[in-house]
């Protein structure tokens, strides 16, 4: 083979949030499974593949390493990379898509590539909440996958429900895997991992109920154009009702008003640091005078504060179950474990 076609076989996708490296290793693996690329071939040079696919040779040696672990191939010094393995079959290849990045999704991310190991090729793709984007990359894939991972989150709700239900339904039932939220109107037995966001919210403030007894108020920050489920405002508003709270949902935390005895619940990062700095201005006691309960666990807030409290999924269970579903071809629809974590915020 002409070295040249070598690069024929090799993908290397700006949209993916994959890392260049495994994109490279996926590509030699493909080539090799697809009989494109034969026992012995001299693989291109760090130099060849730094320059040819625009990477850093940093990027195109640890694709190598990788590929050298996998036992796919081997290096002979002052000669260069060879394909010594062509019995390789890489059974599971998977197209994961998230709505967005951010610490928690990257949880999700390592636990379901950790529990999958070496015997998986993962694409991984954000759209950023934006249907477009979902669509444009869910109509543009590959037909070769053995799974398709997705978390469905819009900014846009319920004006596109229809539209996503459409697209969901190209894919086939038996490869498809949601986390985080169930779609209602899908056809066909396919897999999810999910939070049951109304019941989730209400039974973790019910945990909660001793500390908030000490509150006269608890106010739910939930943002305009969020891709939170308004299922959340559901759960919040029945505990509130039940256990005769005063409350209201807001939809700034920057211009929300902050009186003693009250109780701040955020979703969002930036409401959480907003809060903060407001509270400190107005020089009111965290925990005592106004308290404060975080969405969505991270490790900065055991420490933030002498403590943030949390109410969150465990995202951590989330991957690991999205990988086990993909390993048993399961069919299970499983409610993800959801938990108050006490902290000094509250």
């Amino acid at each position: 083979m002409k070295s040249e076609l070598f690069f024929d076989f090799i993908s290397i996708d700006e949209y993916a949030a994959t890392p260049k490296y495994l994109q490279l290793v996926n590509s030699i693996v493909q080539a090799v499974e697809a009989g494109k690329i034969a026992a012995n071939y001299l693989l291109p040079s760090i130099n060849e593949l730094s320059y040819h696919l625009d990477i850093s040779r940093d990027t195109a040696e640890k694709g190598y390493r990788h590929l050298k672990k996998l036992g796919l191939i081997s290096s002979v010094p002052g000669r260069g990379y060879f394909i010594t393995n062509i019995n390789f079959i890489q059974k599971l290849r998977i197209f994961l898509l998230f709505n967005k990045l951010s610490a928690h999704k990257k949880i999700i991310y390592d636990a379901f590539a950790d529990a999958l190991g070496n015997d998986a090729a993962i694409d991984f793709y954000v759209y950023n909440n934006d249907f477009k984007l979902f669509k444009k990359l869910l109509l543009e894939r590959r037909d070769d996958y053995s799974h398709y991972v997705i978390i469905p989150h819009f900014i846009e709700g319920e004006e596109n429900e229809h539209s996503i239900i459409e697209l969901l339904n190209t894919i086939p039932k038996d490869k498809l895997i949601l986390i985080d939220k169930k779609v209602s109107g899908l056809t066909g037995e396919y897999a999810a991992v999910y939070e049951n966001f109304e019941k989730d919210i209400y039974h973790a403030l019910n945990q909660a109920r001793e500390q908030l007894s000490n509150y006269h108020t608890i106010k739910l920050i939930f943002p305009d154009k969020s891709y939170y489920p308004v299922q959340i405002i559901k759960g919040f508003e029945l505990f509130c009702r039940q256990y005769a709270f005063n409350h209201q949902v807001l939809n700034d935390a920057a211009s929300a008003p902050i009186s003693k005895g009250e109780v701040f619940i955020n979703l969002l990062e930036d409401d959480l640091v907003t809060l903060l700095e407001r509270v400190t201005a107005m020089e009111l006691v965290l925990g005592k005078d106004v308290g404060v309960i975080s969405y969505n666990e991270t490790r900065l807030k055991k420490i933030l504060l002498h403590g943030i409290a949390t109410i969150s999924t465990d995202f951590k269970f989330m991957g690991s179950t999205a990988a086990n579903m993909v390993m048993t071809n399961s069919k299970e629809h499983i409610e993800n474990p959801f938990y108050y974590i006490k902290r000094a915020s509250l």
